[in-house]
């Protein structure tokens, strides 16, 4: 699986997994920003961006641009996160210089004034879309309360009122800000040819000029309050927890993934037995987040409106055990095994070694193969988790409850 990167003059970097086996090419184009970047002004403008490139460019159309990735039978898309913004392809092998064209000729967006006002009715669109979708904004209401004022609390597709407030003139200065050589890199997996990508990714943006954008890399204060986002002819209520975590960057991050896997794998975990086997819930789960210098446990269960409570105060108390307690060993194994195999699993494809190395490489500046990231999680001990859980208590958190209930609805013995 032989490896390689490029960095031209001005700081972009290309990075390459060569695997000569394959019939497929899937590059990606990893922009390093996204709505942590974003001034309260700016709110949204990252999402919209994304939308706006793929609006046209100085040469294709909209519609040029659809027909082309058509016409090599691109599997393509692009998306956009709280650190990073992705545009990516995955082609027949033969077909890689014309997906290069078509991916890097897209961050190079025209940004028309009437392409701009039809989509940001796209975006409102999508914002109140996700309103009436369950969890019904309850994430993003979630990390509001978690994170308060820090960029990190500000949900990815913005606000009604801060999409509509926005102007083209806005985005044309973010885009000059932030798309940069030193924010790019362009990672690919598969049948790839080095040197042409190098060279076409030189073509497209050599003369592009750094200017050192930085990023704001305060750490958020945690609050732990409880919200109710009530909705009153919703039929189930859907509980969100959130703590602190390991960063990105930090090792325990393998251990605290484990110990939510133990915890709230959505099968076989303690979550999965207590509560999901049961009948008692729809589904419960926990997971970790990392960002740079900030990191977050999410718990999610989703329920009867009259059993919320309940449920909420045993999941706290599945919570204690595991911090006090501890993983056992037979769990541990289990969930290295299950994050192992799915990491080696998921190899199998090009497009996920593309996003693996390409997300590696913007945020750490790393190259690991599947076999080292696996083998990552298979060395973490049930004193490497315990000492994780010490680090980051997944207790006191920050909830929020997502349906008919209200907060006059509080047993007196669980109000905070």
């Amino acid at each position: 699986m032989p490896f390689r990167n490029h960095r031209l003059d001005n700081g972009l970097e290309i990075i390459v997994e060569n695997l000569p086996e394959s019939h497929v090419a899937s590059i990606g184009c990893f922009v390093r920003t996204g709505a942590r970047d974003e001034r309260l002004d700016e709110w949204g403008l990252s999402h919209f961006l994304e939308h706006m490139a793929f609006k046209g460019t100085p040469t294709r159309s909209a519609f040029d641009v659809g027909r082309d990735f058509d016409e090599i039978g691109s599997h393509s898309n692009a998306q956009t996160g709280d650190e990073r913004t992705v545009y990516y392809g995955s082609v027949l092998a033969e077909y890689q210089s014309k997906l290069g064209d078509i991916l890097f000729d897209l961050l190079r967006p025209t940004l028309k004034q009437e392409d701009f006002d039809t989509e940001k009715q796209v975006i409102l669109e999508e914002i109140a879309m996700y309103a009436d979708q369950p969890p019904f904004g309850a994430d993003d209401l979630l990390r509001e309360v978690f994170y308060g004022d820090h960029p990190l609390g500000r949900s990815i597709l913005g606000t009604t009122e801060s999409v509509t407030a926005l102007t083209s003139d806005q985005m044309r200065d973010y885009f000059a800000r932030r798309y940069r050589p030193e924010n790019l890199v362009i990672a690919a997996a598969g049948k790839i040819d080095e040197e042409a990508l190098v060279a076409q990714a030189k073509e497209y943006f050599g003369d592009w000029k750094p200017n050192g954008p930085t990023r704001d890399l305060s750490l958020p204060k945690p609050n732990f309050e409880r919200r109710f986002l009530v909705k009153p002819a919703v039929k189930q209520e859907y509980v969100l927890m959130m703590s602190a975590g390991p960063a990105a960057d930090d090792e325990r991050r393998y251990a605290m993934r484990l110990a939510m896997q133990a915890l709230g794998d959505d099968t076989g975990s303690r979550y999965y037995w207590e509560f999901v086997d049961s009948g008692l819930a729809e589904y419960a789960v926990a997971s970790s987040y990392e960002f740079q210098g900030a990191g977050a446990t999410m718990h999610y269960v989703c329920c009867n409106p009259e059993d919320a409570f309940s449920i909420t105060e045993r999941m706290e108390e599945l919570q204690r055990e595991l911090m006090e307690g501890g993983v056992t060993e037979d769990e541990l194994t289990r969930a290295k095994n299950k994050v192992a195999s799915g990491i080696l699993l998921s190899s199998e494809k090009t497009s996920s070694r593309m996003f693996s190395i390409g997300s590696n490489w913007l945020t750490r500046g790393i190259y690991q193969t599947p076999r080292e990231i696996a083998q990552q999680y298979l060395s973490v001990t049930v004193d490497d988790v315990n000492a994780a859980l010490a680090a980051f208590p997944l207790l006191p958190s920050a909830s929020v409850f997502a349906g008919p209930l209200e907060e006059s609805a509080v047993p007196n013995e669980t109000a905070m």
